[in-house]
């Protein structure tokens, strides 16, 4: 199986990163984490990038905030898909983050998740990887059935409070 890939612009990013690492550690995804800046490790986060592919990559995750260009970087320095998480920050609420990792320009495309969206973004490399893996896919149907589960329990205990 293909690895997932997280980087993030700061180890301030972590606890996002952490429901990305627990959501694949569950359907038993490798995965490989590192710390890269656009701006202050720039030719780290690029070589991390351009060679993830023959490295065994199969998708990306990337989360940053405030000005949020790791995701961007990342994806233009590979074809492997890549998906942004942008990170609330004490200024703009994430929004800042939002808009500049989901305003990319024609050709350099990053699937975008909501801000703070780590386990969605788990979720979505999921998918991708799963599209050439069976098993993985299996897997992911038997999570979207637990959820489903969990919420008619839920709906079953409010029915017998109020109903």
């Amino acid at each position: 199986m293909k690895k997932v890939g997280i980087v993030m612009g700061s180890d301030s990013d972590l606890p996002i990163l952490q429901k990305s690492i627990d959501t694949l550690k569950s359907l038993d995804i490798p995965y490989e984490v590192h710390v890269y800046s656009a701006h202050r490790t720039p030719v780290e986060a690029r070589d991390f990038s351009f060679y993830a592919r023959e490295r065994g990559f199969g998708v990306i995750i990337a989360a940053a905030g405030m000005a949020a260009h790791l995701a961007g970087a990342v994806a233009a320095n590979t074809t492997l898909p890549v998906i942004g998480i942008p990170c609330k920050s004490s200024n703009l609420d994430g929004l800042d983050a939002l808009l500049s990792t989901v305003q990319m320009p024609t050709g350099i495309p990053v699937a975008t998740v909501a801000i703070n969206g780590g386990a969605n973004a788990a979720i979505l490399a999921a998918q991708i990887l799963a599209v050439s893996d069976t098993e993985l896919a299996s897997k992911l149907d038997a999570k979207r059935a637990s959820d489903a589960a969990k919420v008619l329990e839920k709906d079953a205990a409010i029915a017998a409070q109020f109903n």
